[in-house]
């Protein structure tokens, strides 16, 4: 099975997993990311979003076209989980 899709499986079940697959069996976030610490930081905070950029990033053009759709869903995705969590503590029942 291609690498792509194993990417994609494990995205399914957590980005960070699919992250920590995409670092260690290609080079994507290296191509990606100029610094250790842009991807470390994205991993922690913005794992879909750090996803997205990974997959879409050109090395000769950067993220430009369909590419910043993917990337700012992602971020949509990312900010939804924020949010769909800070609601979910809200309405938790103090025990």
């Amino acid at each position: 099975m291609p690498c792509g899709c194993i990417a994609a499986a494990l995205a399914v079940i957590s980005p960070r997993l699919a992250l920590f697959a995409v670092w260690l069996f290609t080079d994507r976030l290296a191509i990606a990311f100029d610094s250790l610490w842009v991807g470390l930081i994205g991993f922690l905070l913005l794992p879909w979003t750090t996803l997205g950029w990974a997959v879409v990033y050109q090395p000769n053009s950067g993220v430009s076209g369909f590419g910043w759709l993917v990337v700012i869903f992602a971020f949509m995705v990312d900010i939804s989980t924020f949010i769909g969590s800070s609601q979910a503590r809200r309405t938790r029942p103090v025990a």
